[in-house]
């Protein structure tokens, strides 16, 4: 296997070990300018993702899904490392993950079912595919990592009935998408044009311009891409209008709670909370020096564990953690069965007033970073 310019000069031969090329197929193959992946010719469960500039195996080891691999495809435009792959499973489910991504399996998230065709758009992050007898086209399919309830409103879809029995598309280009008839000949289907100027708009940061064209369309399935990728830039204005205009109030109402955060590693956490990535947003916390919002994160996540793991760590508010840890109990008439809780609980009295004085001050000084 090797890669070659335009200009016919070889890149880089990616290789693995019991690599058979004469197995390989388009359906085995996803290209894009930076990322090769091919699927493990000895267990089609897993493929190797390779760097195209090195030819260097990104992994250590194959990643692996959970059933056999039948298609997939590389997304053409965008930053490296937020390179995305979608595959179809032999169940025709469809998954999209961040072949980039440190720990890219954790990133697998399934946006479809009876899928038989895929294909990404030449110049943006639109998604076309045929599923269950029609023709569909996710605006923004990455809204899966910001916003799930965002995908169903992000996409369109009509009859795949005109295109005949068992048709595949061969290509994404422009306005237009070409699919293959079981026959042998093609034909062309219109795909709305204002998806791609909105994502131009997006990579050159004209937000004005954003908001202006989704006003103008009125549509939508735009004002849904508008929001997931405002929300992925953290524009928060831009996200509150988006939002606004898809009627989701509870959550025009929390960014507006989070453009009132003055610190930036505070508002960009809850950015991460609001994405439904609390890990990230703890790491972001923790990096920031903000040790008491880390700790009030995981307290209202109910992850009484992890709050007090960190507040034992860093030797500030395990008052705090018990406190809120037996209000808890109180409230849902329940004893404490958790040895450390216990422990910590006999040795440290609790008092809600010292409790409340320590958290203004921890905001105070928040304020002042």
């Amino acid at each position: 296997v090797s890669t070659q310019s335009t200009g016919g000069r070889l890149v880089c031969s990616p290789k693995y070990n019991g690599l058979r090329c004469d197995v390989l197929n388009v359906s085995r193959v996803a290209l894009s300018p930076d990322t090769l992946v091919l699927v493990d010719d000895r267990d089609n469960r897993a493929f190797h993702v390779f760097d195209t500039n090195t030819g260097r195996e990104l992994t250590d080891k194959p990643l692996y899904h959970s059933q056999e691999i039948c298609m997939l495809a590389l997304d053409q435009n965008g930053p490296t490392n937020e390179r995305n792959l979608a595959f179809v499973d032999k169940n025709s489910d469809l998954f999209l993950l961040q072949v980039r991504h440190s720990n890219a399996m954790s990133t697998t998230k399934k946006i479809g079912g009876m899928v038989t065709s895929i294909m990404w758009h030449d110049a943006t992050k639109m998604l076309a595919s045929l599923q269950d007898g029609r023709f569909t086209v996710w605006y923004y399919p990455c809204a899966v990592y910001i916003d799930t309830e965002l995908l169903p409103q992000s996409k369109v879809h009509k009859d795949a009935g005109e295109f005949g029995k068992n048709p595949q598309i061969v290509s994404f280009i422009g306005h237009h998408c070409t699919l293959r008839r079981s026959d042998g000949s093609l034909v062309s289907t219109a795909v709305s044009p204002y998806p791609t100027i909105l994502q131009n708009y997006v990579a050159q940061s004209k937000w004005d311009d954003s908001v202006r064209l989704c006003r103008f369309v009125k549509d939508q399935a735009l004002w849904a891409t508008l929001a997931a990728m405002a929300t992925a830039g953290k524009h928060l204005p831009t996200s509150e209008i988006a939002y606004s205009a898809i009627n989701e109030a509870e959550k025009v109402e929390y960014i507006a709670q989070i453009k009132e955060i003055s610190n930036n590693a505070a508002r960009n956490a809850e950015m991460a909370l609001f994405c439904r990535q609390p890990v990230e947003a703890e790491g972001i916390l923790l990096q920031g020096g903000l040790i008491y919002r880390a700790i009030r994160l995981n307290i209202d996540l109910y992850r009484w564990n992890r709050a007090l793991e960190l507040a034992i760590k860093h030797k500030t508010h395990v008052d705090t953690v018990l406190a809120y840890r037996a209000r808890y109990l109180e409230d849902f008439g329940l004893e404490e069965t958790d040895g450390t809780f216990t422990q910590y609980r006999k040795e440290i009295s609790l008092d809600w007033t010292t409790i409340q004085n320590k958290i203004t001050m921890e905001l105070e000084n928040e304020r002042g970073k």
